[in-house]
């Protein structure tokens, strides 16, 4: 992770310079680009996330792992619940997370008006599916 290319770049987004879109690693979330991934030639990525409102959670991320060197999740808006390993974790509004690298986790409940900044290096990690680390998930709370 300390080997780095120059980044001379300069990047400033405003709210209305990109839109949250769909396509992103889940469908049942929209994602907004920041442009950290171009302005650092790669080297991070830096979006914010939000509920899809056309899809309510049913099943979640399922468990899986980043291969990666740093991911930090920063609740902006709502709640999530993450099984991390084997602990369930409530991440809400204000929290910041530090998801080491390789730590088997699953999404799996979150509000309706979820959102949050993820920020990870680098830029095109890849999403590995693993084994679940517990036999049982609770169920997703059902929106209103």
């Amino acid at each position: 992770m300390n080997q780095h290319a120059v980044v001379s770049k300069f990047s400033h987004v405003k709210p209305g310079d990109t839109d949250f879109k769909s396509g992103g690693l889940r469908d049942f979330f929209l994602y907004r680009d920041l442009g950290i991934a171009d302005a650092t030639s790669g080297q991070v990525i830096c979006h914010l996330v939000k509920a899809n409102p056309d899809l309510p959670p049913e099943e979640g991320t399922g468990w899986h792992k980043h291969e990666c060197d740093f991911q930090i999740v920063i609740m902006t808006k709502g709640w999530a619940r993450f099984m991390y390993e084997d602990k369930s974790t409530l991440v809400e509004a204000g929290d910041v997370v530090h998801q080491r690298p390789g730590i088997t986790h699953y999404l799996y409940d979150y509000s309706e008006d979820m959102e949050y900044l993820e920020i990870v290096s680098p830029a095109d990690f890849k999403t590995v599916d693993v084994p679940p680390a517990v036999d049982n998930v609770p169920p997703p709370t059902p929106w209103k």
